[in-house]
């Protein structure tokens, strides 16, 4: 008989203890549904907040500004041949006191006119030889006017005797193009936010900050005409600065 009870006491605790047990497991798993819905609403809330911050249109624009050049440098380059290297030398001296004479009577200062180079070389042909001399003269001048006006008269020089080379010609450089780099940077922002507005305009949204830019290269080319120079072309003053810049804007 006291086997019997015992028995029966032990049934009873074992029935209670698996009774909790059953609601425990019940009370985490509930708990556990009740995180993952709540994790899964996060989450999908999340995605859904960070699909709406990718929204982003990514746009171009553009600054044009007419500038002057504001330095001159026109490179004479001539030489001169004879069967010994002294004719040869004398014939480019004399070239040379043409030249200055030439600038001096336009009113350029003497040391506005520098050396840049010369060069001798020598071949035989049939057992002659041939010397060439050549050298290399630069004017450089801030008076865009004055440099205007010389070389519409650069063939007086070819006149005179002066057999110009391959590599002369006027060139003219703007150098002040960091001071304007910032006002056409920002003009150029400005100009891809209104392609910005119009695209939200159309699709019924609105333009947020911006969300990564990049600035294009400053390209500086001749306004008007042929900007290469060289013997026979001459390089324009009259300059176009342009720059293009592409941004990416956040969409509301």
């Amino acid at each position: 008989m006291g086997d019997e009870v015992s028995d029966k006491e032990g049934s009873g605790w074992l029935g209670k203890l698996t009774a909790n047990q059953g609601k425990a497991w019940l009370a985490g798993t509930a708990l556990l549904g009740t995180g993952l819905v709540a994790g899964g609403y996060l989450m999908g809330d999340g995605l859904v907040r960070m699909k709406q911050s990718d929204r982003a249109v990514t746009v171009r624009g553009l600054a044009e500004r007419d500038v002057t050049a504001d330095l001159a440098t026109w490179t004479i380059a001539y030489s001169a041949k004879a069967g010994d290297l002294q004719s040869a030398q004398a014939k480019v001296d004399s070239d040379t006191k043409a030249i200055r004479s030439f600038f001096n009577s336009l009113g350029f200062d003497a040391d506005a006119l520098q050396p840049t180079g010369a060069n001798v070389s020598q071949y035989n042909e049939n057992g002659i030889p041939t010397y060439t001399v050549k050298q290399r003269l630069s004017l450089r001048t801030t008076d865009i006017k004055k440099a205007e006006a010389a070389v519409k008269r650069q063939f007086d020089l070819v006149k005179s005797g002066v057999e110009l080379e391959e590599g002369s010609g006027m060139a003219y450089t703007f150098t002040k193009l960091n001071a304007i780099k910032p006002e056409m940077i920002a003009q150029a922002t400005k100009d891809a936010r209104k392609s910005a507005e119009q695209f939200a305009k159309d699709s019924g949204t609105g333009v947020g900050s911006i969300k990564s830019a990049t600035q294009g290269y400053f390209e500086v080319t001749a306004r008007d005409g042929d900007s290469a120079g060289g013997w026979g072309v001459s390089d324009s003053p009259y300059k176009k600065v342009r720059v293009v810049t592409t941004v990416e804007y956040y969409l509301d």
